[in-house]
């Protein structure tokens, strides 16, 4: 749907940040983040514990299931949605206030500070600056063209990522563009009730998937790599999207909810428990078994699961997510949530309309 298209009247410009809640959500969406926040701390607990760790590794290196299942699957769907995040957020504040795109450099900034503290604190693998940065140079100027140049670029521009072959950075402006060309076209708006689509586009990629699979089980490189990583996050995000129109829906939505909704508090704090649990483990964390990794993720992930649950019953967002807003309109917005309101974390949160970009 472009920025442009609106069946309903623009209210007044105001500078007043707008309200959040799970009925001003795109459920589907948070369900997606907190299902990639997942992904991505099991990705990341042996790079957090040392630099120099390999993700994942095992004797048959890539080979590995969980290479397989996890390894550059999980990054992409965060890519992807923080590109639908910026340009619903941009669509969001071109409705409240004269100046939409000054509300979304700002908040490109704060997360551009908050990326660069994380990466010289605690873990120079941060992504929080990384995004900043795409977002700067090819969310932020491609946001002031018609809808279709989004789509036009996004397509060349994953096809020279996977060409490039340097790893997840390169596919990042392509992801980028997808994310708003979904978003500008109306496709995001309609996940919450697509029944068919994603079922026959997850079918579309496990048959695409499969074979790439293979290459990368007999060492095809890092193009094969950073393809198989592409198509099996594609496949991920469609299988999600299909069940949440099945009876599973409140679970998932129960599981991934909270998560999704606090991932930036999530992603840093996560960091930090990280790096307070591997001098208690002990050994070198480069050579922890998959076991171990999957361990140390789970037992984060349902610590932040129940801090999330319980905080979202009371509070609007996570406490980044809300200093996060509160910096991106330069207006304190409110943090406590009404009496009597859902919290989020229950099986119907979601709601129809806009998703915050957090």
């Amino acid at each position: 749907m472009p920025l442009e298209s609106r069946s309903v009247p623009a209210p007044p410009a105001t500078t007043r940040p707008p309200s959040t809640g799970p009925a001003g959500r795109i459920s589907a969406l948070d369900v997606l983040r907190g299902f990639a926040v997942c992904g991505i701390l099991v990705v990341n607990v042996q790079p957090i514990a040392n630099a120099g760790a390999r993700v994942l590794h095992g004797d048959t290196g890539a080979a590995a299931w969980p290479g397989l299942l996890f390894d550059q699957r999980f990054f992409p769907i965060f890519s992807l949605l923080f590109g639908i995040g910026f340009t619903l957020l941009l669509r969001s504040a071109a409705r409240r206030v004269a100046r939409p795109r000054v509300v979304l450099l700002r908040r490109l900034l704060v997360l551009l500070a908050l990326g660069l503290a994380h990466h010289l604190l605690l873990w120079q693998g941060d992504i929080l600056a990384v995004y900043a940065v795409g977002g700067l140079a090819v969310l932020l100027p491609v946001s002031f063209g018609p809808r279709w140049l989004a789509a036009a670029l996004a397509v060349p521009a994953l096809a020279a990522g996977l060409v490039v072959g340097t790893g997840f950075f390169s596919l990042i402006p392509g992801l980028f563009l997808t994310g708003a060309a979904l978003t500008r076209y109306g496709v995001v708006d309609r996940l919450d009730r697509a029944r068919l689509a994603p079922r026959l586009l997850l079918l579309g990629f496990a048959v695409a998937t499969a074979p790439v699979l293979f290459v990368q089980l007999v060492g095809g490189g890092p193009r094969a790599f950073a393809l198989a990583g592409l198509l099996t996050a594609g496949g991920y995000c469609c299988g999600l999207v299909a069940l949440l129109g099945t009876p599973l829906a409140p679970a998932l939505r129960v599981a991934f909810t909270p998560l999704g909704r606090m991932a930036l508090t999530n992603y840093l704090t996560a960091t930090v428990l990280v790096r307070l649990t591997a001098p208690v483990l002990g050994g070198r964390p480069e050579n922890w078994s998959s076991t171990t990794v999957l361990a140390i993720a789970g037992g984060i992930l349902a610590a932040q699961w129940v801090f999330g649950t319980l905080w979202l019953r009371r509070y609007r967002q996570g406490p980044l997510e809300w200093l996060w807003r509160w910096a991106t309109w330069a207006r304190r917005p409110p943090l406590r949530r009404a009496p009597g309101t859902d919290g989020g974390g229950s099986p119907g949160a979601g709601g129809r309309g806009q998703c915050a970009a957090s």
